[in-house]
């Protein structure tokens, strides 16, 4: 024998001490109190899966793990896809709830499939291993164990339930377990980045998963059918199977309101901490299921210095308080923020000065213009609009205008914000057209002073992740937008007519000499 596989032997039977060591009995209790508390955990699942995997269940569930693990185990015919980011432990709540079905006989044959046998046998490993070392699963349910049948890629448990580890394209036939056939069939970690690049690929391993895989299951027979896995491309295997499903749940990182999903676990400070790491778009594809690619569309992001405020005829104010979003039109429902932000022209270029882009309160809304207000110091006259259709105008006057009011009151500034209730084009489409020309010009200038600012690094981040698709969002491009039209507006508004006296065009009419 091989020194690696000694060493794959000794790590194998140091796993299992593990499982053992956590999974003591109470030696008090009798066949019949073992009885009468299994009766109880089979009756609450949640409960269940805490008292028979203490290892893996270290931290409190939160309520996307309830409302799973109690959805998918009351749904004895279900198809459904668990999205969840990395670090949010869908494998495993997937082996708790196999674990769960097989242990009560309620599915006897289980098959998993991955990206590759050996990634298979891999995910199958903590279900063998338990079945082998959990004294509670013994205590509780008997000896699982079987010599007879019992190896890495496939076993049967002394109860009857076979298990069976496949990688994507191979041959699934002879998967029935006696006259069962497949009732439960899981596809973990099936998609890679390999394969998403190549859309051949991804066509390949999904026909095999519909015309080999899926059809080894019983038509009279419930069967569940489950999908760990988060969206890594626009096309996958995983975004396909959602469009099928009975349930996609899609769980980030961070919910809507920029908090940890799983606070029991995942701090705040160590989720800031691990996407600092990690590029922009390394974080929104393996914990925001946003798999997003660079722009082609604003490729040049200047950074320059910003001529002194003096020097500008008045700077523009512009926010977007993102009150589709409250309403739930957001045309990007992903991660739409509140932005506020301050630029300015001078000649053909835009200058963006200062901003904030962030999810808040209205209250913050309204106080990021008084912060501007205040850091512009007088220097130059600044002008404020916030973006008001006629949907959001009673939103401005019943909630925003009150904030402004509270504001004045506290600071002592007397400042108005204006509505702009021009009627807008796509968002996407109006971006593109309005800033691109600046940009590949390089007249869109970005304040260096500012370039290392949370603020200013994200809007750079939107600019350079911006698709007409809107992949990413784009609150603190679209200020920006609305800046340069409002400071055009104004210039137009500022220059003087020119009036031609009449004498003057009869010179060149060769008929009115």
């Amino acid at each position: 024998m091989k020194q690696e596989e000694k060493n794959a032997i000794k790590n194998w039977e140091e796993y299992k001490l593990g499982i053992f060591n956590a999974t003591e009995v109470d030696p008090t209790m009798s066949p019949a109190d073992i009885e009468k508390h299994r009766l109880y955990l089979e009756a609450h699942p949640v409960e269940w899966i805490k008292f028979f995997f203490p290892k893996y269940a270290k931290y409190e569930f939160a309520p996307f793990h309830v409302k799973a693990i109690n959805r998918i185990i009351g749904n004895p015919e279900w198809y459904e896809v668990l999205s969840w980011s990395r670090e949010l432990a869908k494998s495993t709540v997937c082996m708790f709830i196999v674990m769960y079905l097989v242990l009560t006989k309620k599915k006897r044959n289980v098959v998993l499939t991955s990206n590759s046998v050996d990634n298979a046998e891999r995910l199958l490993a903590p279900y063998k291993a338990n079945l082998e070392a959990n004294q509670r699963i013994k205590a509780y349910y008997g000896e699982q164990e079987n010599l007879g049948a019992w190896t890495a890629r496939e076993f049967i448990t002394k109860g009857g339930a076979a298990f069976r580890a496949l990688g994507a394209g191979m041959s699934p036939r002879g998967s029935r377990n006696e006259e069962i056939r497949p009732d439960v069939e899981i596809m973990d970690d099936f998609d890679t980045d390999e394969a998403c690049n190549n859309p051949d690929t991804i066509d390949k391993n999904w026909k095999w998963f519909e015309n080999a895989l899926y059809p080894t299951r019983s038509i009279s027979e419930p069967t569940l059918i489950l999908w760990c896995g988060n969206i890594i491309a626009k096309d996958c295997c995983i975004t396909r199977a959602g469009k099928m499903a009975d349930h996609w749940d899609i769980i980030n990182i961070r919910d809507d309101k920029g908090k940890s999903t799983w606070p029991q676990k995942n701090t705040e400070e160590m989720i800031d901490r691990i996407l600092s790491k990690i590029s922009r778009k390394a974080q929104q594809g393996e914990y925001y299921n946003n798999p997003i690619s660079e722009g082609t569309v604003f490729l040049n992001r200047r950074f320059d210095k910003i001529p002194s405020l003096k020097k500008f005829k008045f700077l523009v104010t512009y926010g977007d308080p993102t009150q589709s979003e409250l309403k739930g039109k957001a045309k990007n429902k992903k991660g739409s923020r509140k932005a506020v932000w301050l630029c300015g022209m001078i000649g053909d270029v835009l200058y963006v000065i200062k901003g904030f882009i962030f999810k808040g309160s209205n209250a913050d809304f309204i106080n990021f213009y008084f912060v501007l207000h205040k850091w512009v110091a007088g220097r130059v006259p600044v002008y404020h609009y916030i973006e008001n259709n006629s949907m959001q105008d009673p939103f401005f006057q019943q909630v925003f205008k009150p904030h402004v009011a509270a504001q004045r009151k506290k600071t002592g500034i007397n400042l108005t914000i204006t509505p702009d209730e021009e009627r807008k084009t796509d968002k996407a489409v109006r971006i593109e057209a309005n800033l691109e020309p600046l940009d590949r010009e390089s007249r869109l200038i970005m304040n260096i002073d500012e370039k290392d600012e949370p603020n200013m690094d994200e809007l750079n981040n939107e600019f350079q992740f911006f698709t007409l698709a809107l992949d990413y969002p784009a609150d603190g491009v679209d200020c920006v937008e609305g800046a340069k039209r409002i400071i055009e507006n104004k210039l137009r508004e500022l220059t003087p007519s020119t009036v031609i006296p009449a004498k003057a065009m009869r010179k060149y009419n060769r008929h009115r000499r």
